[in-house]
């Protein structure tokens, strides 16, 4: 992924409304949702969802396809894990296992923890000097 496909694609997920969007299609899988679905279940108004979807479709994170009479919208795949790739590629000196950081390889387990990394881990205390 280019910088600037990545850039585009955080632009896109820093607004709340396409962030929610975003985050109800990770969740729906592959099938995706119909608008009034999607609206539904990321509480935006009818009015203002065919702004956001566009912007996500726009900066390569979902696809939209017509159905009959409807509008169905879902994530598109491979650009999310492109994504993670690239935020993640040189995490822990290149080693994002260490990191307890999902791995974005399909064939490698969903996310390995280190030891002290994980987010059950006692914090540090602080030293009085």
């Amino acid at each position: 992924m280019k910088d600037t496909d990545a850039i585009r694609a955080l632009a896109a997920l820093a607004n709340p409304h396409r962030l929610a969007l975003f985050r109800a299609l990770v969740r729906a899988g592959g099938n995706g949702m119909s608008a009034g679905e999607l609206a539904l279940a990321a509480g935006i108004p009818a009015s203002t969802l065919t702004f956001h979807t566009k912007e996500l479709e726009r900066a390569g994170l979902t696809v939209t396809r017509r159905e009959g009479r409807f509008i169905r919208s879902a994530l598109d795949e491979t650009a999310m894990r492109e994504l993670i790739s690239f935020l993640t590629q040189d995490c822990c000196a290149g080693r994002p296992d260490l990191c307890g950081v999902a791995s974005p390889s399909p064939s490698a387990p969903s996310a390995v923890q280190a030891e002290g990394c994980s987010p059950s881990s006692p914090k540090p205390k602080k030293v009085s000097t």
